[in-house]
């Protein structure tokens, strides 16, 4: 169809571009142990959750980079490390060259932030019932003081809301009134409203309707053109992101198992785990093409496999994967894959 066309097209890299934002050896472990006194008693040790355990990747300007994987892989984690939520156990985020760790000053800080934002997955959750829209639209303009005054921030606002596809009397309603889609609509609008460089997308249709969900990545795609924006895009659907992303990298179990262009990814991956998630997208063009979950269930990320995280699922681990943990090891020009079956050519097809 000429819209999906349009938009492989707009997916197309761009030449040498500087990174926006680079990720290097992160790492976020949480300690999820019972309290001092029950360890005591039980004879049990400390439990370390390793949500993130050294994740690499960068994103252009004006380019979106997607990470996909099956829920509890560690995506959203990156996601709230990366605009601050969460702090790094381990491991580098920069923004425009800048390592966001030495930033001391409060003001410095402050000027970096305002160019993130995040669109979060849940729009009945993400906006305050209290508040009208206006309000909440408004309110990155006022907490990074970008306007004075009540008229010019009204202004401000109105544009917003008709950016998004709503009308500047929307702005005097409150969330309950609209729905899923209207209201993931006001959360891009204040997204947008701090003027960012940059944003991280959080499942940001997950919870919507397929219809809508088209709306939505829609408005997100005309927008990033517009704005010139980059995007860190979050999700586990596999179709959306082929329709979003220029690069994607696929998460298990905390690391980084392939990244490549969105094209190699989804004609020609390499890592059996990608394979297998793109076994499970529907076949909506009734090709006859075989369909299945992945096999298996993710282990316990508190107490991982051996090796490869991904042997005990994979059809083609041997006794090496079981005991030694691959590299993520840049396989082609632009495709990085952490697989011992890649690198002995053990692949099938």
């Amino acid at each position: 169809m000429k819209m999906e066309t349009e938009i492989k097209k707009s997916n197309q890299l761009k030449p040498n571009p500087s990174p926006l934002l680079r990720v290097t050896g992160l790492k976020r472990y949480f300690d999820v142990s019972k309290p001092l006194l029950n360890r005591l008693l039980e004879g049990k040790p400390r439990m370390i959750l390793k949500a993130v355990n050294g994740v690499d990747f960068e994103i252009a300007k004006g380019q979106t980079f997607a990470l996909v994987g099956e829920s509890g892989c560690g995506k959203s984690t990156v996601a709230n490390l990366v605009v601050g939520l969460h702090a790094p156990t381990e491991g580098a985020i920069e923004f425009d060259g800048i390592d966001m760790a030495s930033v001391t000053s409060r003001a410095r800080m402050e000027r970096l932030r305002r160019r993130m934002a995040m669109i979060f997955q849940d729009p009945y959750a993400s906006l305050n019932p209290r508040w009208r829209v206006a309000a909440i639209v408004s309110e990155p303009v006022r907490a990074f003081n970008l306007l004075k005054g009540t008229k010019a921030i009204s202004r401000r606002t109105d544009e917003l809301l008709v950016q998004v596809g709503l009308s500047p009397a929307d702005g005097e309603k409150y969330p309950h009134e609209f729905s899923g889609g209207q209201r993931q609509r006001i959360s891009i609008a204040r997204a947008l409203a701090s003027e960012p460089d940059f944003i991280v997308c959080d499942e940001p249709t997950s919870a919507l309707d397929v219809s809508v969900q088209a709306q939505i990545l829609n408005l997100m795609r005309d927008l990033q053109k517009e704005f010139d924006l980059s995007y860190l895009f979050i999700s586990h659907d596999l179709a959306v992101v082929r329709h979003m992303a220029n690069q994607v990298g696929v998460m298990y179990l905390g690391l980084l198992c392939e990244t490549a262009p969105a094209d190699v990814i989804f004609d020609n991956p390499l890592h059996p785990y990608t394979r297998l998630l793109l076994e499970t997208i529907p076949d909506v063009e009734m090709t006859g093409r075989k369909t299945a979950p992945v096999a298996g269930e993710i282990p316990n990320p508190i107490d991982p496999p051996s090796g490869c995280a991904f042997h005990p699922r994979c059809p083609l681990a041997n006794e090496r994967c079981r005991r030694e943990r691959p590299e993520l090891k840049m396989e082609k020009e632009s495709e990085r894959v952490a697989c011992h079956a890649v690198e002995e050519n053990r692949l099938e097809g």
